[in-house]
């Protein structure tokens, strides 16, 4: 009798626990199946509170006005950015570009360039410095996009604001351009002094620029005079004597005649001084390669990396050499002391 009320009890015990232990591993399995993210997609950076009254302004010189604006520095930063890189750019490239604009202002700041300007103005809105909108201009050429636009624009910004790259301690100069060749230069191939961190590296995602590679074509009397030449009898334009690390033109010959591949860029209107020619039915034809200089960061470039994870501190990396990102701070309090 013993026996059977023990088995019973067994049995009763059983009977209980393993709807239980169900449930509970029904219950696991159905946890495991939930997205490895459950919490909200896409969420907003926070994003750092901005005073543009207790930052300090950068008068700028309106060329179509002819006025001259005081700006906030981060604004102006905004607006340079949204004026020099298509918003649509990844995230990280927009913010790699707010740090040069903003390292570019504060360097120009401390060593300003001998240009007269009006009004104690610091520096123009035009390609002289850095292409400048303001939120007027940029209402009016963005259209039905400017609050997105804008959006991200102003978020690129503020994720990096204060923050300027430095070499040595001091603001670089942080030279940009659209599109290279798949290098960029050597500072000292385009402009004359050699700088250390704006050294050729290689920049394989420019290829996806829409101005990777172009096409001139000139008649041989615009070709002649435009260059002050005369273009030899044997069919041929002239001789590339001579290219730089990056690839470009460092020198060509027409006719005996000697010109440097930027001579040649900025008299004829090139996208780039990496360049081919060849004569065609009186014309002269000409291929390039890249738009814009070529020394420092690559705008499409730092889209690329971007597009492959990298973040901006990667890309302003690879594209300076040696710098580092430092707080704005201590160079506009020198600044201000040396303007009181």
């Amino acid at each position: 009798m013993k026996r059977l009320i023990v088995v019973a009890t067994i049995l009763c015990t059983v009977i209980l626990i393993i709807p239980t232990m169900m449930v509970m591993f029904g219950s696991e399995k159905a946890s495991n199946t939930l997205p490895a993210q459950s919490g909200p997609k896409n969420e907003e950076p926070i994003l750092p509170v901005y005073k543009p009254e207790e930052d300090v302004a950068i008068a700028v010189y309106r060329s179509q006005s002819e006025q001259v604006e005081n700006i906030a520095l981060e604004k102006y930063v905004m607006g340079v950015v949204a004026s020099e890189m298509p918003a649509d750019f990844e995230l990280e490239a927009l913010k790699a570009q707010a740090l040069t604009a903003r390292t570019y202002i504060v360097q120009h700041m401390m060593n300003p360039q001998d240009i007269k300007l009006p009004d104690e103005a610091v520096v123009t809105d035009t390609v002289t410095h850095q292409v400048y909108q303001s939120e007027a201009d940029l209402k009016e050429r963005f259209g039905e996009d400017y609050e997105w636009k804008m959006k991200k624009i102003e978020e690129a910004v503020l994720l990096t604001m204060g923050e300027v790259l430095t070499y040595e301690g001091e603001p670089i100069t942080a030279a940009f351009f659209s599109t290279s060749n798949g290098y960029t230069e050597n500072s000292e191939d385009y402009w004359q002094n050699q700088i250390p961190y704006l050294r050729s590296v290689e920049s394989p995602w420019d290829q996806q620029s829409p101005r990777f590679t172009a096409e001139k074509r000139l008649t041989v009397s615009e070709f002649q005079e435009k260059l002050g030449v005369t273009l030899p009898d044997d069919g041929s334009v002239g001789t590339i004597v001579s290219r730089t690390d990056g690839g470009r033109v460092a020198t060509v010959q027409i006719n005996g005649t000697e010109f440097t591949g930027r001579e040649i860029r900025d008299t004829l209107g090139l996208d780039s001084s990496d360049f081919q020619w060849q004569l065609q039915n009186q014309h002269v034809v000409i291929q390039t390669r890249g738009w814009g200089h070529g020394v420092g960061m690559s705008q499409y470039g730092a889209d690329g990396m971007a597009k492959e994870g990298k973040s901006y501190k990667d890309i302003v990396s690879h594209y300076y050499k040696g710098v580092n990102i430092q707080s704005v701070d201590p160079f506009i309090s020198r600044y201000t002391a040396k303007k009181a």
